[in-house]
């Protein structure tokens, strides 16, 4: 088994890659298995400058594989902001991140009140780095279409997950189970085109 590391501690996130990556004999660890690992600030201006300054961070601390995603929510009527500023779109508020993803969330609704239903379109994107200690690094992208609905609806996923309604359905991603939200989400295409990239990338680092 191959321990990879995930530069992050969001639970979700290492579930969801470990789902991704079952059967493949990878074994994914988030930051909490490394409490001396170092916090690493998006000081980037895109998603993939974020991605890769999180893995090459990880990785140089580690010694291990490292995967690193950046992700944000575009919204049209606001020229594609929050982006790369979503995590921290409402400054700092709370302690909990429970208490962040909400300030974030509310503060998209209040700037979309008077913006019409035909111009609330919008889409997620993620940007997954893989860095290898030793060997070559990667960068890919997933994308999700879809729209910002007026109030949250639904108890699953996090972020802006409640008020975004993807392309073809009826349902917030935060109203699907976690397999159909793997299947259309934008981290969930993007790690599993990394998840592709991961045994040949591990096998030329000697790795294997």
């Amino acid at each position: 088994m191959t321990t990879i590391v995930l530069a992050s501690r969001n639970r979700a996130k290492i579930a969801e890659l470990d789902r991704i990556l079952t059967g493949q004999g990878i074994e994914v660890a988030g930051l909490q298995s490394f409490p001396d690992a170092p916090e690493v600030p998006e000081t980037e201006l895109t998603f993939e400058g974020n991605a890769l300054l999180k893995a090459r961070a990880i990785a140089a601390h580690t010694g291990l594989a490292a995967v690193a995603d950046d992700s944000g929510l575009c919204v049209d009527a606001l020229n594609g902001m929050p982006g790369v500023l979503s995590a921290r779109w409402s400054g700092r508020f709370g302690d909990a991140a429970a208490d962040k993803d909400r300030a974030n969330l509310d503060l998209v609704l209040d700037q979309l009140g008077d913006v019409g239903d035909e111009h609330r379109g919008a889409h997620f994107v993620c940007a997954a780095a893989l860095v290898v200690p030793g060997g070559a690094e990667h960068v890919v992208e997933g994308r999700m279409h879809g729209h910002v609905i007026r109030a949250p609806r639904g108890t699953g996923g996090f972020g802006y997950d409640p008020i975004f309604v993807p392309e073809n359905d009826t349902r917030t991603t935060a109203e699907l189970s976690a397999e159909e939200k793997d299947a259309i989400s934008h981290r969930g295409r993007a790690f599993r085109a990394l998840a592709e990239l991961l045994p040949g990338a591990l096998a030329t680092a000697g790795s294997l």
